[in-house]
């Protein structure tokens, strides 16, 4: 069978390309291993989809380059997929920090993507085997069918129970990209067994610094070290073998003056936990361990106790690796592509997009935009290159 575009990957960038291409005349088929669309779509969010955030900016993205993602996050924007979702009648809300949830379930936003997709008559083809991809030098040819226009939208290898593989490395391998070491990112932090407190469940507000990054979200004590929001987003800036930095109690020292001044017979425990969790207290005052009253205690003394508290220093021996990473970093060097239409230089006809190229967001709705921005960007491209007099698609515009 020929078709016009080949898409390999199901998921919301596949989709959304797929919808894009095909409802500007291209014929488009979508392949993907698994049984079920969206498969990492139904699981995000805890079930409601974080489908994108109200204050996507480049400046939310990590990249060897830095600048690439502009383009096609200024071309279609949080916006225009908000206008996709509310023409589609999905109630949304937003939860914290701009982050975009559906009202009901996730399921609404992989159908809208498959009902796209049938508005233009794209086909989709789960559970096939993808096999050898082979080129003629015009055609890409895959699972007994060709095309002029190949896109990767695979993903990275992050959740791996659900199916995600490096495949995408390795089609692109196979063409002469280059790939950034991927890694996992948005993802929990170990610690050496000498460095765990005592407090696993137990969570609080702090700023998370490493890398030149820092996060105001809350942190979470786990039986093997550090996740929760703040973590998460710290992690795809640490690097292994550097400390991270949790302040847990800002102005600290103004804190620890005033309580020795309102209770000077009491130990420094009582006075943290007027301000933490009462467990977070006792493990803080344990580490610092003063031993005597609050008013016997110099200014230096408690300069000291407050320096810890605004930079409590860990020392990661890792993560918790791709089964707990929400995104992969790293991936197809955006320098293989154009940053305009997601097209490899080298290989005209090739396309990356999603996670599966080296761009990763912030938690919290970025990732699923790059997904859905990089996606028009390519479907747009390849319709204007195979069909540059076809009439133009509304593809979630405003």
């Amino acid at each position: 069978m020929t078709y016009d575009c080949i898409i390999l990957g199901a998921g919301g960038a596949g989709l959304l390309c797929a919808a894009t291409a095909s409802q500007r005349g291209v014929k488009t088929l979508v392949l993907d291993h698994a049984d079920t669309a969206g498969k990492k779509i139904l699981i995000s969010g805890g079930g409601r989809c974080n489908f994108t955030n109200m204050h996507t900016g480049p400046e939310n993205y990590l990249s060897s380059n830095p600048h690439f993602a502009k383009s096609a996050l200024s071309r279609y924007t949080q916006w225009d997929f908000i206008a996709l979702v509310e023409r589609h009648k999905i109630a949304w809300h937003e939860k914290t920090l701009g982050q975009l949830f559906c009202d009901e379930s996730a399921r609404q936003i992989t159908a809208m993507l498959l009902e796209e997709c049938a508005k233009g008559g794209a086909e989709i083809r789960l559970s096939t085997t993808l096999g050898e991809i082979t080129h003629d030098g015009t055609h890409f040819h895959v699972a007994g069918a060709s095309a002029p226009s190949l896109v990767i939208a695979t993903g990275g290898p992050s959740i791996p129970k659900m199916g995600a593989t490096g495949v995408a490395y390795d089609i692109a391998r196979q063409f002469g990209l280059p790939i950034i070491q991927p890694r996992p990112a948005l993802v929990p932090l170990t610690l050496h067994p000498h460095e765990l407190m005592p407090l696993p469940g137990t969570a609080c507000p702090v700023t998370a610094r490493a890398g030149g990054a820092s996060f105001d979200e809350a942190a979470l004590f786990t039986h093997k070290g550090l996740s929760g929001p703040a973590i998460l987003q710290i992690s795809s800036y640490w690097s292994p073998g550097e400390p991270i930095s949790l302040t847990v109690l800002p102005n600290a020292l103004s804190h620890l003056k005033a309580a020795r001044k309102a209770t000077p017979r009491a130990h420094l425990k009582a006075a943290l936990a007027q301000r933490l969790p009462a467990r977070l207290a006792e493990a803080l005052a344990a580490r610092i361990n003063l031993q005597t009253e609050l008013g016997n205690l110099s200014d230096a003394a408690l300069a000291d106790a407050a320096e810890s508290l605004e930079a409590l220093t860990f020392h990661p021996n890792g993560t918790e690796g791709m089964a707990k990473a929400e995104v992969t970093a790293g991936g197809i060097s955006t320098e293989a592509l154009s940053s305009k239409t997601m097209q490899a230089h080298a290989v005209p006809g090739l396309y990356a997009i999603g996670e599966a190229v080296d761009v990763t967001g912030w938690l919290g709705g970025f990732n699923f935009q790059w997904a859905w921005s990089s996606a028009v960007a390519a479907g747009e491209a390849i319709a204007t290159q195979l069909k540059p007099h076809a009439p133009s698609a509304s593809g979630g515009r405003r």
